[in-house]
């Protein structure tokens, strides 16, 4: 079936480029490219914000700015908790460096 479909299709595109060249005139209008489903048509909703213009209703952002935002947060909040759950470790050693210096210096 899908070789079929393929012959039909480039049977039909070998007639349509080898026609006349009163017909080219026609062919390029057919061949003008269409954006489709591109967007920039109709907008459905309420029209989309940047989000400091508007920082505490989320739903009218624009979709590249609620992922930025959206990315910070997760990052600040994994940062702050590596910070958070990893301080002890550094602290401790850092202790541990300052007693052996009084130690050095007594003997």
């Amino acid at each position: 079936m899908a070789a079929w479909t393929a012959a039909v299709r480039q049977a039909a595109n070998v007639a349509r480029l080898s026609s006349t060249k009163s017909a080219s005139i026609a062919q390029a209008t057919t061949l003008v490219h269409r954006r489709g489903l591109a967007g920039g048509g109709d907008h459905h909703g309420p029209p989309k914000v940047n989000f400091w213009q508007d920082p505490m209703n989320p739903s009218k952002w624009k979709e590249e700015h609620f992922v930025i935002v959206s990315l910070t947060g997760w990052g600040l909040l994994f940062f702050g908790g590596y910070k958070y759950f990893t301080r002890g470790k550094e602290d401790s050693k850092e202790e541990s460096d300052t007693f052996s210096q009084k130690d050095d210096g007594a003997a």
